[in-house]
C-alpha cells in the first residue's frame, strides 16, 4: 500500500490515543450513580475502575512485542475493535459484576492500543525535531483527555444515565479504526523474531502481581502478610523475566537497554511524573467537591487550566528538549511539580480563592509537559524504529505504575493522617457510630454533620464539619509534602543520569536514512505484512 501524508496518521494516531486516556477519569464520576442503580459495594467500585487499569498494565509489554512482529496497524485496528466493542457491551449490563468484567475487556483494547499509537510515530517521523513535536502532540492529547474525563462525565451524567458514558467511547473508537484503516502506513520488525512465550508469561504475570498488590495495599495495609508476599512475589517474576531475557536468542525486551540513561533516567521521570499526576487528581478532585463545594461537571471544568497547560507545556517541552537538552528541561519539569506541591500544601485553605488555585495548576502543568513529553521522546530515541512496540510498551507501563502507585500512596497517607486528626478533632463522647461513618471519608463525615444539623444538633454538626475540614486539608497537606518530595528526588536522579542528547546525531541519521520516506509511494513492510 502506498503511505498516507503524515498530518494524516498523526491526527489518527492522537484519536486513538485519546479514547483510551479519556478512559482513565470518565469512569471515575459515575461511581456514585452506579451505587444508586446497580447497588454497587465499595470493593465493586474499586473494581470497575482497577479491572480497566490491572488489565491494561498486565498485557502492555506483551501486545507492544507483538506489535512489532506482527504489525503496529493490525494491532491499532485490532484495539480499537476490542476496546469498542467491551465499551458498547459495558452500556448494557446490568450488574457490576458484568460491567467489571467488561471493563477488563477495555483494558485489553487498550493495551493493544495504546503502544502501537506512540511506536507508529517513531516510525513514521523518524527525524528527531519532528517526531520531538509528534511525541509533545501526544502527551498533550493524554493531558487533555485525562483533564476532559471530568467534564464529559459529569455533563453526560446530569442529562442521560450512567451508561451514556460507555455508548459515547464506542463510536469514537469506530471513528479511530476507520481513520487508522484509511491513513496509517503498515509497519512490523523486518526481523520478525520468533514469539518469546515464556518472556510473555513472565512479563504478563509481574505485571499484573504488582499492581494488583498496590491496589490492594492500601486496603490490607502495606506491611501485612499479604502485600509483603505480593510484592516478593512481584520481585521473583521481574527477576525471572530479566534473566530469561538476558539468555534467550529472540527476547522479547532487549535487557540491555537499561543500560542506556536515556531509556532508564527518563523511565524513570515519567514513573515519578505520573506518580504526581494521578496524585494530584486525587487529591484536587476530592477538594473541590468537598471543600470548594463543586459539582463533578464544576469540578472538570475548574481542572481546565492544568490541562491547557500540560497540553501546551508538553509541545514547548519536546522542542526544547530538542535545543536546551533533554536533562535540563525534564529537571525543570520536575522541580515546577515539586513547587507546586509545596505551594499548595503551604496555603490551602477553605477559603483559598480560585485565581490563586488556577495558578498553582499552571505550574504543575508546565512542570508535567516539560516532563512527561521529553522524557517520552528520550525513551523512543533509545530504541530502534523496529523495536519501538517495546520501547512505547515501556514507556506506558511507567504510566501505569507511577499512576497507580501514587493513588494508593498519597492514598494512604493522605487516609491515615485524615483519620488521627479527625479522632482529636471530634467532640468528646461522639457517638461511636457516627465516628466510624465519619472516618471512612470526608463526604461520609460531611454527611453526618449534616444530619445532626438536620436533627437540631446544630453545635454538634459544625463540631464535626469544622473537624472533617481541618482533617481533611491537614491530610491532603501532607501528602502534598510526600508528592512534592518525590517529584524533587526526581529532579535530582534526572539531573545526575539522564543525558542532555543522544551520543550520536550521526548515528540517528544514519538510521533515518535507512528509513523510507512516508510520502514516497513504497511500503513500510512486505506484502501481507500487517492486516
Amino acid at each position: 500500500m502506498a503511505v498516507r501524508s503524515k498530518p494524516a496518521v498523526l491526527a489518527s494516531l492522537l484519536l486513538a490515543s485519546f479514547v483510551v486516556n479519556l478512559d482513565t477519569t470518565i469512569v471515575n464520576v459515575a461511581l456514585p450513580t452506579l451505587v444508586r442503580e446497580l447497588h454497587a459495594t465499595t470493593t465493586q467500585l474499586q473494581w470497575v475502575v482497577d479491572a480497566y487499569n490491572l488489565v491494561f498494565a498486565a498485557l502492555l509489554l506483551t501486545a507492544g512485542s507483538l506489535s512489532d512482529r506482527f504489525g503496529r496497524k493490525g494491532m491499532l485496528l485490532g484495539g480499537l475493535t476490542v476496546f469498542g466493542l467491551a465499551s458498547l457491551a459495558a452500556a448494557f449490563t446490568s450488574s457490576p459484576s458484568a460491567l467489571i468484567a467488561a471493563r477488563a475487556v477495555m483494558g485489553l483494547g487498550a493495551a493493544m492500543t495504546f503502544p502501537a499509537t506512540l511506536s507508529t510515530i517513531a516510525n513514521v517521523f523518524t527525524e528527531r525535531r519532528e517526531r520531538a513535536i509528534s511525541i509533545g502532540l501526544w502527551g498533550a492529547s493524554a493531558g487533555v483527555a485525562v483533564a476532559l474525563g471530568p467534564i464529559v462525565g459529569g455533563f453526560l451524567l446530569e442529562h442521560y444515565s450512567w451508561a451514556s458514558i460507555f455508548v459515547l467511547m464506542a463510536p469514537v473508537a469506530a471513528l479511530g479504526v476507520v481513520l487508522v484503516a484509511l491513513t496509517v502506513p503498515a509497519g512490523r520488525d523486518p526481523s520478525a523474531p520468533p514469539v518469546d512465550l515464556l518472556g510473555f508469561a513472565l512479563s504478563t504475570a509481574a505485571m499484573a502481581v504488582v499492581v494488583f498488590t498496590i491496589i490492594e495495599a492500601p486496603n490490607v495495609g502495606w506491611a501485612s502478610g499479604r502485600s509483603l508476599v505480593g510484592f516478593a512475589t512481584a520481585a521473583g517474576l521481574f527477576g525471572a523475566f530479566l534473566g530469561w531475557e538476558r539468555r534467550v536468542a529472540t527476547p522479547m525486551l532487549d535487557v540491555r537497554l537499561f543500560r542506556n540513561m536515556r531509556f532508564t533516567a527518563a523511565s524513570g521521570s515519567v514513573t515519578v511524573a505520573f506518580f504526581t499526576l494521578f496524585g494530584f487528581i486525587f487529591l484536587m478532585t476530592q477538594y473541590f467537591q468537598f471543600i470548594q463545594g463543586f459539582s463533578p461537571l464544576s469540578t472538570g471544568v475548574h481542572l481546565l487550566p492544568v490541562a491547557m497547560s500540560v497540553a501546551v507545556s508538553s509541545v514547548v517541552g519536546t522542542r526544547l528538549a530538542v535545543r536546551a537538552g533533554t536533562k535540563l528541561v525534564v529537571a525543570v519539569g520536575l522541580l515546577c511539580i515539586t513547587a507546586f506541591y509545596v505551594w499548595v500544601a503551604v496555603v490551602i485553605a477553605t477559603h483559598t480563592g480560585y485565581d490563586t488555585i488556577a495558578a498553582q495548576m499552571v505550574l504543575y502543568g508546565v512542570g508535567m509537559g516539560f516532563t512527561s513529553a521529553p522524557a517520552t521522546e528520550s525513551i523512543m530515541g533509545a530504541v530502534s524504529v523496529h523495536k519501538a512496540g517495546v520501547g512505547s510498551a515501556v514507556n506506558d507501563s511507567t504510566r501505569l505504575l507511577g499512576g497507580t502507585l501514587g493513588v494508593a500512596v498519597i492514598g494512604s497517607v493522605y487516609a491515615s493522617l485524615y483519620g488521627a486528626r479527625l479522632t482529636a478533632r471530634l467532640p468528646a463522647h461522639f457517638p461511636a457510630g457516627l465516628s466510624e461513618i465519619a472516618h471512612q471519608s470526608v463526604g461520609a463525615a460531611l454527611v453526618v454533620a449534616g444530619r445532626l444539623a438536620a436533627a437540631g444538633q446544630v453545635r454538634a454538626g459544625t463540631s464535626v464539619h469544622r473537624a472533617a475540614f481541618a482533617a481533611f486539608l491537614h491530610g491532603i497537606s501532607v501528602g502534598c509534602l510526600v508528592a512534592g518530595g518525590v517529584a524533587a528526588v526526581g529532579a535530582l536522579v534526572a539531573t545526575v543520569f539522564l543525558p542532555a542528547q543522544p551520543p550520536s546525531t550521526a548515528a540517528e541519521e544514519q538510521v533515518q536514512e535507512r528509513q523510507p520516506a512516508l510520502d514516497a509511494p513504497v511500503a513500510l513492510s512486505p506484502v501481507g505484512a500487517d492486516a
